[in-house]
């Protein structure tokens, strides 16, 4: 049981080193990368409803 305890106790302390390492991004970064998802995602969105309107046309015009 006391080795389990040591190990359990080591890996905390091993994450605790490691969350100090880790570098968060500012807000303007966030607000950036926010942004460039979000425009991305409308643009496919565009580009995913015409390709969706031209393969229905093209099926309607098949049958």
């Amino acid at each position: 049981m006391k080795k389990l305890w040591s190990k359990i106790t080591e890996f905390l302390i091993e994450v605790k080193g490691e969350l100090k390492k880790v570098s968060y991004p500012t807000r303007d970064e966030t607000i950036g990368s926010s942004s460039v998802v979000i425009v991305f995602c409308f643009i496919m969105s565009l580009f995913l409803s015409m390709a969706d309107s031209i393969l229905v046309w093209l099926v309607s015009q098949i049958l």
